[in-house]
């Protein structure tokens, strides 16, 4: 059984984790991973047909408590404990639910202090408590006729046996059925960078790359932390070393073994064998990866994810947040010119592809892991226009959209035979290698 300790308006846990408000799907999902064994039985709940409409919920019916996240910004906006009897609670360290304490209501009143009279819900015989972030819900028989005006303390139960608490809300502001995710906590930011936006830069020739607001944490004195908003911009033709520097370590490095969309090229049958791969720089918190090539080691694509259930890749990603802006093809019913098509990640398909005139045919995207061939999401499709791809789900939502240069760099010279870069910038001077002994020298 868990032993939790209850904090009115943040969080929801004990000394070694606990479940914030304003926290991350991914970072609960993290701290539920990293107690296995201990909490067992998770579910998670979600609509395929109304994503951004519908709660999403992380569901643990064996300790009774569940999370509600945001369908939106998919931050945790409340908690709830809906059975009293598989959790043990406590505020400021004093236990008010366990097996020995049980939650009454003089308990409650003992534990949390007084507040204004319960409400009264004639329909599900329920009397809620509320106190700021934080809500009880008591069953109450339905032959009691409350007093409206002085609440549940009217009530005159027989034998002198209050009720106990039936469920418990955890949520920030005054209201539960208002309470909205706050923003993400700086105890939550673990020295990470996080998106706020994303601009997709285009000229008459194409994309040029992506402009980032970011935030993160930052400050000017040691034990005073804030946020920290930047503005960095990713081009095509950007270094590894050029990325790095404005976005840092990318969480992980992922090198290409295969590409299975080569077989869509006209040059698909030579099986030109290579020493080198083309590799991604995936950052996770931002919801985006970069490709670079293994020749010049410069960008040449950049993948944006939408991170909606139901997808595979869904919780390996934040959202990005992005917003593309394209020149519209067709005109629609009552238009006298054509107006720019706005895309971004809660778009759905059919009202872009109704502006624009992407490839009639999809390709069909079936992914699957090595050792589990099965991919219970289903297939996607994947529409090419000009520069873009844009994977589309079943349930017509953009799953992600790629953008990619068209146009060749040229390698990053001078090299060595060992690909270090043989530019001295530092000291502005550049440095001749010489043929025969591979010696550098100082021009």
């Amino acid at each position: 059984m868990l032993d939790l300790e209850v904090i009115p308006e943040r969080s929801l846990g004990c000394d070694n984790w606990e479940f914030i408000l304003g926290m991350h799907f991914s970072q609960a999902v993290a701290i539920i991973q990293s107690q296995v064994g201990v909490i067992k039985g998770v579910q998670v709940l979600y609509s395929d047909t109304n994503p951004l409409g519908v709660d999403i919920v992380i569901n643990l019916p064996q300790d009774g408590i569940r999370l509600i996240f945001d369908p939106v910004v998919q931050r945790l906006k409340a908690i709830e404990v809906f059975n009293m009897k598989l959790v043990k609670l406590k505020y400021c360290s004093l236990a008010f639910n366990s097996p020995e304490v049980a939650p009454s209501i003089e308990q409650i009143e003992h534990s949390f202090g007084a507040t204004h009279p319960g409400v009264y819900d004639a329909a599900k015989h329920l009397f809620a408590l509320h106190f700021r972030g934080l809500s009880f819900y008591f069953p109450v028989d339905s032959k009691l006729q409350p007093d409206y005006a002085h609440g549940l303390g009217s009530l005159h139960f027989p034998n002198g046996a209050s009720p106990v608490v039936s469920k418990m809300a955890l949520y920030c502001g005054g209201n539960i059925s208002e309470s909205k995710p706050p923003p993400l906590p700086l105890s939550c930011y673990n020295q990470q960078l996080y998106l706020e936006s994303a601009s997709i830069m285009r000229n008459s020739s194409g994309t040029r790359g992506l402009r980032l607001q970011l935030f993160t944490e930052g400050s000017v004195r040691v034990l005073e932390p804030r946020k920290q908003s930047l503005t960095r911009e990713i081009l095509f033709g950007d270094s590894c070393q050029d990325v790095v520097s404005n976005l840092g370590s990318p969480n992980r490095v992922f090198f290409k073994s295969e590409d299975k969309m080569k077989i869509h090229s006209p040059s698909s049958h030579r099986r030109v064998q290579t020493k080198r791969s083309d590799f991604f720089f995936n950052y996770f918190t931002l919801g985006l990866d970069v490709l670079f090539d293994a020749r010049t080691q410069r960008c040449k694509k950049i993948i944006l994810h939408t991170n909606f259930p139901g997808h595979y890749n869904f919780n390996m990603y934040h959202r990005c947040e992005f917003q593309l802006q394209l020149a519209a093809d067709k005109l629609i019913d009552g238009d006298d010119e054509k107006q720019s098509v706005i895309v971004s990640a809660y778009s759905k398909w059919d009202s872009i592809s109704s502006r624009l005139a992407p490839a009639d045919r999809p390709v069909v995207l079936h992914r699957a892991g090595s050792t589990n061939t099965a991919n219970p999401f289903g297939s996607t499709f994947c529409y090419g226009y000009q520069d873009i791809i844009f994977e589309v789900m079943p349930n017509n939502y953009i799953a992600s959209v790629t953008l990619y240069s068209s146009t060749p760099f040229p390698s990053m010279w001078p090299y060595n035979s060992c690909g270090m870069n043989m530019m001295n910038r530092s000291a502005n001077r550049s440095i001749k290698i010489d043929s025969q002994n591979q010696v550098p020298h100082q021009a």
